[in-house]
Parts: structure tokens; C-alpha cells; sequence
């Protein structure tokens, strides 16, 4: 029977990016079939593993299994397989541990009290796969009350635990200004529309936003992180555009910043005799810790080192669909380890962590199994 850590070294060879992650789930249905269950999927690449207890309560786990565009730099002997494409966000051991849990279970299905889902999830690095998963009614069909997910962390120490109630993670939504100008010659400005001028006073007014509209006690964020525009260095510039994101916790708040952007837009269209479009996406909900749960969590896992965050964090997660249906709790496991080298951040090139951690989110797992009353030992 394979370790987790055998799961981690082959899983990291074989890293695919969003829905197109078809080796990756026919290696989770092949080693979940060989443990005796009956794997099966809703979408094209997702896995999922129900255990029937014979009760009306479920408790689901869930592992992502997406990696990224990343050419890795680790030196690994179990480097990626597949250039340009990297598991650096810790997918998987994510998907280990669950497997680690599926292989825990596979001979205790008798001592079951509670009925166990477990899910492998795509595409969490782009469009949210939790959501079209949850679109599916997945949740609804299998009587799911409560849901858990790890997630690896090397901003903590490795083998903490980590989260908090309440707002953990913030919304995110991509944006995306692009503005219509005029071209003339640089000699003759007054003849075209400058459209990287426009887009330089939207990026000010945009700040504003933040600082002046929403309320300073409201966690937002507005950054724009990359700009273009022009195409000679003597010529006005006929387009121009930046792109960006918006975080919030709050989705007043955060429909307040997209109004704001949008109304701004048209107030300089009108100005400057231009065309704005504005492309707003979607977005993540907040991963918002259920408070009840967090606290059967915390219970489950008094015998660990647990470090509480006293803030929010700003980064996003598409676990929050799930917890917009049912209770729901997302914790981390710390990976930090100064002295194997082992401290560069996720989505890094040369981002790594010790095997050991998958060890403790296992027994984490296996501790909310006791908390949940869902097994019988």
C-alpha cells in the first residue's frame, strides 16, 4: 500500500493546469479503486468518493488538484514532468492527504457513524471549480452539513495549525480597464485623445476609492498590477490598459468598489470623449469560517500547536462556494522550515516543504473525524 509521501513524489511529476487535469484524476480514481471504493465524477476532471454510513448526515473533505503555469526550479529528483507547469501551490499534498485519509477509512467503513464525501476538486487556480461543483447540487444530494479543507502555508512554522473564525480569506475579483483614445502625432496632441494620460488618472481616482469611500473599518484592497498602453514613443496614444484586482470581505464593500470603478469610467468618458470598458469578474467569495464549526475544529485539534490569526488574510480561495451552501471550516498547515530550505511562497518556483506535514494534516483530518462523532473507535 503507498505512503502519502509515494502520492506527493508521483502526483508533483505529472502537475496539469485547470480542467485539463486528466492524468491527475485518473491516478486518484486508480489508487481509490485499488483501496475498494467506487470513484466517480460530476464534471470531466473532478473525483469524488462517497462512503455510505446509513446516516442523515455527511461531512465532506476537500482536496484541489490544479497546478500552475510555473516552470519549476526545486532540483528535485521528482521534479515536474511537464514543462512550464508546477505543482507551487502544495496541491499535492493536498491531494495526498486526502488520499491518506480515503486509505485510512478504506477498512473502518463498519465503524462509521457519519457518512464521509470526499472530494478532489479542479481547477481552483482559475475559474473555481468548487463552484461549478457546487452548481451540480453535489452538496444538497449527499446531505453534506459540514465541510473541511487544508490548505499548506510556508508563511507559518512547519507543523501549525492555523485559521480563525469567522472572515479568514477575502473575496477576489479580476479587473481589467482598457480605454479607447485617438492616435495623433506627438507634435499634435491636441488633435488625438491621449488614452495613457486617461488611464494614469483613473489609476489615481481609482485609490480613492479605498481611502476615501469605503469605510477605513472595512478590509479592502484596489491594486492594479499591470499597465500597457502606446505603441511609438511620438505618438498619443490611442489605447491603454491595466489590470488589476479587488479584495474585500464584505460584499457591500465590495460591490461598493465595483460601482465606484464603473461610475468613475463613465464620468471620463464623458470628460475626455473616449470609450472605457470595464471587465469585472466574478470572483471568489470569502472564505468565511463557520463559528460553531471553527469551534468543534479548534476542540478537534487541542492536541496540535494551533496558531489563531487575529486578521483577515487578503489572499482568496474558491473553498468559500462550498461554505456559502453548508458550515464550513479551512485551516492551514505551516511548512516554514529555515533549516531545510523550505521558506519561499507559494506560487514560487522553488517552493517545497518537508513530507512530514503531510502526517499532521492526516491526523488533523482524523481528529475532526473523532470531534464530528463520525467514527466509531
Amino acid at each position: 500500500m503507498k505512503t502519502m509521501k509515494t502520492y506527493r513524489k508521483d502526483l508533483h511529476q505529472i502537475p496539469e493546469l485547470s480542467l485539463k487535469e486528466h492524468k491527475t484524476s485518473t491516478y486518484i480514481k486508480n489508487e481509490l479503486t485499488d483501496l475498494g471504493y467506487e470513484p466517480f465524477s460530476l464534471l470531466d476532471t473532478d473525483v469524488l468518493v462517497y462512503i455510505d454510513a446509513k446516516s442523515d448526515e455527511t461531512i465532506a473533505f476537500r482536496s484541489d488538484i490544479d497546478a500552475l503555469p510555473v516552470t519549476e526550479e526545486t532540483g528535485i529528483d521528482y521534479v515536474s514532468q511537464h514543462p512550464g507547469r508546477m505543482h507551487a501551490c502544495g496541491h499535492d499534498g493536498h491531494m495526498s492527504m486526502l488520499l491518506g485519509l480515503a486509505q485510512y477509512l478504506s477498512d473502518k467503513q463498519d465503524q462509521l457513524k457519519k457518512n464521509i464525501l470526499l472530494i478532489f476538486q479542479p481547477a481552483e487556480e482559475s475559474i473555481g471549480g468548487a463552484k461549478l461543483l457546487c452548481d451540480t447540487g453535489v452538496l444538497d444530494k449527499y446531505h453534506v452539513n459540514a465541510i473541511f479543507g487544508i490548505h499548506l502555508y510556508p508563511e507559518i512554522e512547519q507543523g501549525l495549525l492555523a485559521s480563525k473564525p469567522n472572515e479568514f480569506m477575502a473575496m477576489a475579483s479580476e479587473v481589467t480597464i482598457t480605454v479607447h483614445g485617438k492616435s495623433a502625432h506627438g507634435a499634435m496632441p491636441h488633435l488625438g485623445v491621449d488614452a495613457n494620460l486617461i488611464l494614469s488618472k483613473l489609476l489615481m481616482d481609482f485609490q480613492t476609492i479605498q481611502t476615501r469611500q469605503v469605510s477605513p473599518l472595512e478590509y479592502s484592497i484596489i491594486t492594479f498590477g499591470k499597465i500597457g498602453g502606446g505603441s511609438v514613443r511620438n505618438a498619443v496614444s490611442d489605447h491603454a490598459f491595466m489590470e488589476g484586482t479587488i479584495r474585500a470581505f464584505s460584499i457591500e464593500t465590495f460591490t461598493l468598489i465595483k460601482d465606484k470603478i464603473r461610475a468613475i469610467c463613465t464620468q471620463y468618458e464623458t470628460a475626455y470623449d473616449c470609450q472605457i470598458d470595464v471587465n469585472i469578474t466574478e470572483g471568489y467569495l470569502p472564505v468565511i469560517n463557520h463559528p460553531d464549526l471553527y469551534q468543534r475544529w479548534l476542540k478537534a485539534t487541542q492536541d496540535f500547536t494551533v496558531h489563531e490569526f487575529n486578521k483577515p488574510l487578503m489572499i482568496a480561495e474558491d473553498f468559500s462556494f462550498y461554505q456559502d451552501q453548508v458550515p464550513g471550516v479551512f485551516f492551514y498547515v505551516g511548512t516554514k522550515n529555515e533549516e531545510l530550505g523550505f521558506t519561499h511562497s507559494l506560487h514560487h518556483p522553488k517552493f517545497n516543504f518537508d513530507e512530514t506535514v503531510l502526517d499532521t494534516g492526516l491526523s488533523a483530518y482524523k481528529a475532526v473525524l473523532k470531534e464530528m462523532g463520525a467514527l466509531n473507535e
